[in-house]
């Protein structure tokens, strides 16, 4: 049980970041942006995809290193903690906050405190 909320978040991360590689543009449709350059396509292929999977790759590590698991936890946590809070102060800023950002803002503080209750 202590391992779940890491599988679940190598599974969220991993999600993001095939999608993100395989299919940039249903990544920024969800946000009003439909169409992107190819320069908007390599930042969301970096940013959500490099990166998503590159996280999943750490959970892994995660749970076959007991020596590295809380610190690979933390960080992870803090790094879905920022874009909750990045969210939450882009909310307050423009006095509004749509369907899908408001959505991921609660999946990524939930993550966050389960990695962090995982450590």
């Amino acid at each position: 049980m202590r391992d779940l909320p890491i599988y679940v978040a190598m599974a969220a991360f991993l999600l993001m970041g095939v999608g993100a590689l395989a299919r940039p543009t249903l990544v920024t449709a969800q946000f009003g942006m439909p169409d992107l350059t190819a320069a908007g396509r390599n930042e969301v292929r970096a940013v959500y995809g490099g990166f998503g999977v590159l996280m999943a790759w750490m959970l892994l590590i995660a749970l076959q290193r007991a020596d590295l698991r809380g610190g690979i936890l933390l960080t992870l946590a803090c790094a879905l903690g920022g874009m909750a809070a990045g969210r939450v102060l882009s909310a307050l800023i423009d006095r509004r906050i749509d369907r899908w950002p408001l959505c991921y803002l609660l999946l990524e503080a939930a993550l966050a405190l389960l990695l962090l209750r995982a450590m």
